[in-house]
């Protein structure tokens, strides 16, 4: 065996690019908001998607929507979309699905709680920090879901056959 093959394979990966691709800031009840006792019930919706580039090449989208309710009043509405360009070589199936999908998310959230913070201070309201996101687990739940379902599938067919 050569030296070379002795040696686990290198995993190739690089940032090209941190981005904003979307962002919205909305305060549907101003300025009467303002005069109520501020003690919100926060909400976060979070969504990642992944567009092949070209070869080894991915954009990777996180989708961030955070919703401040003050009663049954909107504060606030702050979407953010925050996108990067990474370059991923050597993985294969599950491993590059979970870098797409949980590594690259893991590197846009603190850009994208950033830009959220600092909507809703530019909003005049109190900082907003937002906690922080293990999108390994969310990435597993989604594989454990997806096997799940594709069982339930495959149990239905056989008792139509």
């Amino acid at each position: 065996m050569s030296e070379q093959q002795d040696q686990p394979q290198q995993i190739e990966f690089n940032i090209q690019r941190v981005y904003v691709k979307d962002i919205s800031f909305e305060c549907p009840n101003s300025p009467t908001i303002f005069k109520k006792e501020w003690a919100p019930e926060v909400s976060m919706d979070i969504d990642t998607k992944s567009t092949k580039l070209e070869e080894g090449v991915y954009e990777v989208v996180l989708s961030l929507t955070t919703t401040a309710k003050v009663g049954e009043d909107v504060a606030f509405l702050c979407e953010v979309q925050q996108a990067g360009i990474f370059s991923v070589g050597k993985l294969e199936g599950p491993q590059m699905a979970h870098c797409i999908n949980a590594f690259c998310p893991n590197i846009l959230f603190p850009y994208a709680r950033e830009a959220v913070a600092s909507l809703v201070t530019r909003g005049t309201f109190p900082q907003l920090n937002l906690a922080p996101v293990n999108f390994d687990a969310l990435f597993q739940q989604a594989v454990q879901s997806k096997q799940a379902e594709e069982t339930k599938q495959a149990e239905a067919a056989k008792l139509d056959s």
